[in-house]
């Protein structure tokens, strides 16, 4: 699965330190507004534990992690709606993503200039919430014609007209697509839409130093992900042993990448399984509530086609019992049909016929 999430946020809050620090290569880091034109991609891999004590059970040739694409895109500004400091360029880019990841300044330094558009975390928030809000706007209002032109020819188009003109009442109140209470049928509907307020969005407050490892603030209602961009810079320079000693020193167990990939992955409702062998042990993403032959059409659209059976053992049995050959021996090796929902953490190995 290729996931993709789009860092966005208004201009000098650490969106390009972050998206360094997090892909190890160059997005360009500047003290002025605009200073990222074009979107620079990065792919991340999601921090697992797991892969690492299976590795040490059948000593493979590689350890393959999942992964998470970051895209780095340009500040937005009050105004990005309207084609504010080049708005329009930034706000397809961020329709392009799955899910979008908001850096918000609560760092202080006064050698870091703050943008005449920002006025504090909150307001930060709201700034950008309206902009992609007023975007949406002009989607639906622009898409009306179009859907009301559909309904007369085909009455099986007017539920898509109805849910555009219920978003279209409720983003006129300053709220997201998302927010808005729908069923399966109308939610898929909104989805053809391309909204940017119907992807999920995750919040990460750009603290100082000191204040990592106090609670995280509370930012668009919901829980941020507290990082020093700062201190994530300095840990890419260090190397496994030093930067654990820095992060001790900060009296925290993992980096803020680290807990920021982890919580992208749940925010998309992703989990991963795992197979296991001597080329490789590998995780493969999956949304919570995969069944096994659409977990086998991640490896390969035969696995799914020609699915006859998923061997399975659970990560906890396979660790266990040392493996493969431990789990068989105790019955813990498990053959599920087309109907097996996909846990987390399972070990799995398909049967297929094409």
């Amino acid at each position: 699965m290729s996931l993709s999430i789009g860092i966005v946020g208004l201009p000098n809050v650490g969106k390009s330190t972050l998206f360094t620090a997090l892909t190890k290569k160059g997005g360009l880091a500047a003290n002025y507004p605009f200073a990222t034109i074009d979107p620079n991609v990065g792919v991340v891999d999601v921090p697992d534990e797991r892969l690492q004590v299976l590795a040490d059970i059948v000593h493979p040739s590689r350890i393959v992690p999942a992964t998470v694409e970051f895209v780095d895109i340009a500040g937005l500004v009050k105004g990005a709606s309207e084609g504010e400091g080049l708005g329009n360029q930034f706000l397809a880019n961020i329709r392009e993503t799955d899910a979008i990841c908001e850096v918000v300044r609560c760092f202080s330094d006064p050698d870091v200039i703050r943008h005449e558009s920002s006025a504090g975390p909150e307001d930060d928030v709201e700034t950008i919430q309206t902009e992609l809000v007023l975007a949406d706007l002009a989607t639906v209002e622009k898409a009306l014609p179009r859907l009301e032109k559909e309904a007369k020819r085909d009455k099986a188009s007017a539920p898509k007209l109805e849910v555009a003109k219920r978003l279209d009442a409720w983003l006129n109140e300053g709220r997201r697509a998302a927010e808005m209470d729908m069923t399966d049928e109308e939610r898929d509907a909104a989805h053809d839409l391309f909204l940017l307020t119907m992807k999920p969005i995750l919040y990460v407050a750009n603290v100082d130093e000191d204040a990592l490892g106090e609670p995280a603030p509370v930012l668009g209602g919901q829980q941020a992900v507290p990082i020093s961009c700062k201190v994530e810079s300095e840990l890419i320079d260090l190397d496994d042993e030093d930067a654990a000693e820095y992060l001790e020193e900060l009296g925290l167990e993992h980096s803020g990448l680290e807990t920021l990939a982890q919580a992208a992955y749940r925010l998309l409702g992703l989990e991963s399984y795992f197979t296991a062998g001597e080329l490789e042990v590998k995780a493969w993403t999956v949304p919570v509530g995969c069944k096994a032959p659409q977990a086998a059409g991640v490896i390969h659209s035969d696995f799914e086609k020609g699915f006859i059976k998923a061997e399975v053992a659970s990560y906890e049995d396979y660790v266990a019992l040392g493996g493969e050959a431990g789990c068989r021996a105790a019955g813990k090796l498990r053959m599920e049909g087309k109907d097996y929902v996909v846990q987390d953490g399972d070990v799995m190995h398909f049967r297929f016929n094409v």
